[in-house]
């Protein structure tokens, strides 16, 4: 009855045309599929008392979506389809495992403003950085922009060696940053450590041995070694070829040649 009346209102005579539904406010505890609204994009059921979102299986336009005081304890399964959703209200509800909500939003390329507080998941002590670094598009959580500096630091949390990467040979320049340096308190990752290069290796020595502990410190190590490369080229369109070179029957000016060096 509340989607007949909404119907009503807004003046929609074919389900095709409808792109937007105000549920909001309703008491509803549970919605029928909406299905035959294939081209919903904008949907309000927040303020009620939905516990279920199976609902909207098939409604794979929507842009905007609000579900924010409402009843839901898992979203697994319900919402990861939606791959064109911009912002999503989540809070005010009783989601409690940070990991599988996270995992349900991952598919959502194009999220850029989500709300997840005044759940019992916010609570957790990395909760914003663990959303930050898993939603990368994410750019307003929880009503506040999340920074460069917050992504940083959530790299850093949970993949430390990347982060290390990054900061010592980004552009040429080298940080001495201390990969044992944790940013908060982590209960998913160990600190790190940095690799310890033994006494007398080589690299490309043709031997069988691994000079380190981890085979993977070997790479990591070698990445971070900067080099100097240098490319050269020349305008082959200048360059004569065979026949031409017989007819001109003179010696050829030196062709210019461009050479680029980077490390």
């Amino acid at each position: 009855q509340a989607i007949e009346n909404q119907l009503k209102i807004c003046g929609y005579k074919t389900n095709v045309d409808v792109v937007a539904l105000y549920l909001a406010r309703q008491g509803l505890k549970s919605i029928p599929s909406l299905s035959q609204f294939h081209r919903l994009r904008y949907l309000w059921i927040n303020n009620n008392k939905i516990q279920d979102l199976t609902f909207l299986i098939k409604n794979y336009y929507l842009t905007e979506l609000y579900l924010n005081n409402n009843e839901l304890t898992d979203i697994s399964g319900a919402l990861k389809h939606l791959r064109s959703l911009q912002i999503l209200f989540l809070h005010n509800n009783e989601l409690k495992k940070l990991g599988k909500t996270v995992k349900e939003l991952k598919g959502m390329i194009s999220l850029q403003t989500l709300n997840l507080f005044q759940n019992p998941l916010a609570y957790d002590p990395d909760y914003r950085l663990y959303v930050i670094y898993f939603l990368p598009s994410v750019q307003l959580l929880d009503r506040k922009l999340v920074t460069q500096r917050e992504r940083d630091s959530a790299l850093h949390l949970y993949n430390p060696k990347r982060s290390w990467v990054i900061q010592s040979i980004g552009f040429g320049k080298r940080v001495d940053t201390s990969l044992g340096t944790t940013v908060g308190s982590s209960r998913c990752t160990q600190p790190a450590r940095r690799p310890i290069m033994p006494s007398g290796h080589e690299f490309g020595n043709n031997t069988n041995k691994v000079p380190f502990e981890d085979p993977e410190d070997a790479v990591l190590v070698r990445a971070t070694t900067r080099s100097l490369m240098e490319f050269s080229s020349v305008d082959w369109n200048k360059v004569a070829t065979c026949q031409e070179r017989r007819l001109r029957n003179k010696a050829e000016e030196p062709l210019e040649k461009l050479t680029v060096q980077f490390r």
